[in-house]
């Protein structure tokens, strides 16, 4: 899809859920602000793919760079989810390793993580593993230099794996109700614990269960927005400078928020349930609500929740 197709939405908007990494870069920063680090004319690809006779991107299916929003200063990185489901190897994992590390010496308003993945790239398996734990660390060096690190889970692979897993080591994150975010997908449940235990042909099941709604509900994704790259821009930009102090306490009170939801929900079969344990008035209406009817609702359960 071209940006030309893009812009010609009826509504005016432009989806990013339907976007290329490019596409969603151009979208949501200033422009004439965004330089990309070790573009594709640089052609640092992955050194195993050739080996399997696959073919490789130039930019390893990740663009990184600086950029502004609003006239801010960011660092940011875009999966590119045409690209191999968004799935990281070892250069791809470098490149977001490095541009975490770029962070913390240059401590930017935020970094901005565009990320798009189905999780480790099987025909890297042991290299993209230890991608992963790299960039784990350097998240945490990012946030013990007070800079936040800012997830958009919002694209069509949806954010699995590793990174599912790093996502919540970060200051925020955003999503839509295209969204999903969860360690392990769909089909991954199913292929080690059967069809009974979670059917990835229900869609309605697992956007309930992994998508946007649900994990906004939980108080796991603290923004939620519109599938627009309007909408994303403001939701991002409002998060700018605002940092999420990483001590034990933190730590501690997450831990104990996890043993009471672990308690209260442990028994539960399907998010319908949850959301009925939670307050919601009507759970089987969720999935139809508009963003402002259900952010509304959302923020009221949530409220009482905190109370």
């Amino acid at each position: 899809m071209t940006t030309q197709t893009l812009a010609a939405r009826a509504d005016g908007s432009r989806s990013y859920y339907e976007a290329t990494a490019r596409q969603r870069v151009a979208g949501l920063f200033d422009a004439g602000s965004i330089r990309e680090i070790l573009p594709p004319q640089e052609r640092v690809v992955s050194p195993h793919l050739p080996t399997l006779g696959i073919p490789v991107a130039f930019d390893d299916g990740v663009m990184i760079g600086r950029a502004r929003l609003d006239g801010s200063d960011v660092l940011f990185a875009a999966e590119e989810p045409g690209f191999m489901g968004g799935s990281v190897g070892e250069v791809h994992g470098a490149k977001l390793t490095g541009l975490l590390k770029l962070a913390a010496r240059d401590k930017p308003a935020a970094v901005v993580l565009l990320w798009d993945t189905g999780g480790v790239r099987l025909h890297e398996a042991n290299a993209g593993l230890i991608a992963i734990s790299e960039i784990q660390r350097a998240v945490f060096e990012v946030r013990a230099a007070g800079v936040p690190i800012i997830v958009v889970c919002a694209g069509a692979n949806g954010c699995y794996g590793g990174l599912g897993i790093v996502a919540r080591c970060c200051d925020h994150i955003v999503m839509t109700e295209e969204g999903r975010h969860s360690v392990s997908g769909p089909e991954v449940i199913e292929s080690q614990k059967g069809v009974e235990e979670f059917d990835a042909r229900d869609r309605a099941l697992v956007w309930r269960t992994m998508g946007g709604k649900h994990r906004y509900l939980l108080g796991e994704a603290g923004t939620f927005a519109r599938d627009t790259m309007e909408d994303l821009r403001g939701a991002i930009g409002g998060l700018l400078g605002q940092s999420v102090p990483l001590s034990l306490d933190a730590v501690l009170r997450e831990h104990r928020a996890l043993a009471r939801r672990l308690e209260r929900f442990g028994a539960t079969q399907d998010a319908l349930d949850i959301w009925g344990a939670l307050g919601v008035d009507d759970p089987a209406a969720v999935p139809m609500l508009d963003t402002e009817a259900f952010v509304a609702m959302a923020n009221t359960v949530r409220e009482r929740a905190d109370a």
